[in-house]
């Protein structure tokens, strides 16, 4: 196949039947782009999302279940993961195909990804019975898959912070950590008296039941679904770590405490219901109703900052958590989608309080844990990954 054929069959594909079809695949000549069988087939799965019309695709994909799913399997066939989910995504979004996520045998087809489990969670309370398993199995397998990648990056972060948190570098004489003291001090050797004269002591730390308390509180507004997601499973993650108490709280017009789901991140997600309005100063309330070491507690709400409650009273109440010693972060957006939407005047109003504002993507989180648990400047620290702190500062 020449390189002008094979550009030619590329646009054919790309620009679908009608006038396209008229392709010529060479000057002067008005022969129509050849597709093969395999190409053809191609053509059908394309077309059945973006049916031709007026020279370019548009939504014609039929509303039968079964139809759906054999267009789901022909996706998977000819087109890698990455590019299924972005016409799944199109498929629900232009076509409306919400309801055809309740046929199981639609279910079992879908390539899982954290839109799609949104997309789910958000429809539960009305999915009848017997796709509720099916769905459950969907939300699982994105959530394991999403907890192998991210367990261990947080773990290790998380981790290391908190050693060196607790380090004690004025202890008693019981609680000198003598393998670390004398690897501390090896430049003060002193060869003739064989003996090393120590400059700085290193301390095992005074043991406690938990080292920090982080409070995630999420906002539950459709908007944040995929922020819930993420958060969901980071939460179960920091709660199996025995030096951290973790606890998760969910908000949109009420608030709801999921801690107790937090040893199964299915669970969590499970509790949570997404869509309806944003009350941001009643979750604040709640939150500062469980903080009992503000001086030791990171609390992350993780919103869009558009609030549908009092905002007066809701940033009164964040000035005083940030200034009883609670280490406050606003992240504008826990996800891979990019730039958010937010309330731009809540936002500076955070920064002028000291709070930073801005979005994260799962692969930052554990730093910023790190981070935020070692007492860096966590505004400083977003700054330096290229993150873009939002009303004032960075950016």
């Amino acid at each position: 196949m020449t390189d002008d054929t094979e550009r030619l069959r590329r646009w054919r594909l790309v620009l679908g039947g009608g006038d396209a079809d008229g392709l010529a695949s060479g000057p002067g000549e008005g022969a129509q782009v050849s597709l093969g069988t395999l190409d053809r087939r191609m053509d059908d799965a394309l077309s059945g999302l973006y049916d031709a019309q007026d020279g370019s695709r548009k939504a014609g994909l039929g509303s039968s279940a079964p139809k759906v799913a054999r267009w789901l399997a022909d996706l998977r066939e000819f087109f890698p993961v990455d590019v299924v989910r972005v016409l799944q995504g199109d498929a629900i979004e232009r076509l409306d195909l919400q309801q055809l996520l309740f046929e199981p045998e639609m279910l079992d087809g879908v390539e899982p990804d954290v839109n799609l489990v949104g997309t789910l969670l958000t429809l539960k309370g009305v999915m009848p019975e017997r796709a509720r398993d099916a769905a459950r199995a969907v939300v699982r397998r994105v959530v394991d898959d999403l907890t192998r990648r991210l367990e261990e990056p947080t773990r290790a972060a998380v981790t290391g912070s908190l050693n060196r948190a607790q380090r004690n570098f004025r202890p008693r004489p019981a609680e000198i950590d003598w393998d670390r003291t004398i690897r501390a001090n090896l430049k003060t050797y002193q060869p003739g008296k064989n003996t090393i004269i120590p400059e700085r002591l290193v301390g095992m730390g005074r043991r406690r039941r938990s080292l920090r308390d982080l409070v995630l509180c999420l906002d539950q507004s459709g908007s944040m679904a995929s922020s819930v997601v993420y958060a969901g499973v980071f939460g179960a993650v920091l709660a199996s770590l025995p030096a951290v108490s973790t606890r998760v709280v969910v908000f949109d017009t009420e608030v709801a405490d999921l801690s107790e789901h937090l040893g199964d991140p299915v669970d969590v997600l499970y509790g949570i219901q997404l869509g309806g309005g944003t009350d941001i100063n009643r979750a604040l309330a709640y939150c500062q109703g469980v903080i009992q070491k503000p001086e030791q507690t990171i609390l992350v709400l993780i919103s869009d900052l558009y609030e549908g409650g009092n905002e007066r009273e809701m940033l009164a109440r964040a000035r005083t958590l940030k200034d009883s010693g609670v280490n406050v972060i606003a992240l504008l957006a826990l996800s891979d989608d990019g730039a958010p939407g937010y309330d731009h005047g809540v936002a500076r109003a955070f920064a002028g309080m000291g709070i930073p504002a801005f979005a994260c993507t799962p692969d930052h989180f554990p730093g910023l844990m790190a981070a935020a648990i070692r007492g860096d400047d966590v505004g400083t620290w977003a700054g330096e990954q290229g993150l873009v702190v939002r009303g004032g500062g960075v950016g």
